[in-house]
């Protein structure tokens, strides 16, 4: 069964870290606990029954209690299963910026990142060309350079 923590913003490693250290004190039927990229003021934790996982992180720091219901793998695998982007998007291409601060600039993409999935990126709009690197979610292409015919 796998049970979702509330902690403390920000603090979810410090709690991963105190459960981990009970589980292993206590001899507690708790299998995995894991802090999930991106995924604030929760921790996961995959434990035997209910019991095991209250014991687990009953009265600690950071700690404010269990969710509720108890979640399958297949609704989490997408946070813990690493994934393989396929990167459309080429050096050259115009591109809209979907997320706040410069959302719905244009931009023309200068470099590509894969390994650290970033695109950095010109200001289309700007008087001074300024690069700009962003999350490559955060952008989405309009069109391909080979299309520009302005």
């Amino acid at each position: 069964m796998i049970f979702i923590i509330k902690v403390t913003t920000n603090k979810e490693e410090r709690a991963v870290d105190m459960i981990a250290d009970r589980i292993e004190k206590k001899n507690i039927n708790v299998f995995s606990v894991s802090r999930p990229h991106g995924l604030r003021g929760y921790i996961l934790l995959e434990a035997e029954d209910r019991d095991s996982a209250e014991e687990a992180v009953f009265n600690l720091p950071y700690v404010k209690g269990i969710i509720g219901k108890t979640i399958s793998y297949e609704e989490i695998k997408n946070m813990i299963e690493p994934s393989a982007v396929s990167v459309s998007i080429e050096e050259g291409d115009i591109v809209e910026i979907i997320s706040e601060p410069f959302k719905k600039e244009k931009a023309k993409v200068m470099r590509i990142d894969k390994q650290k999935e970033e695109v950095v990126v010109s200001l289309l709009g700007a008087v001074v060309p300024l690069p700009v690197t962003i999350k490559l979610d955060n952008v989405k292409v309009i069109r391909r350079e080979e299309e520009e015919d302005e």
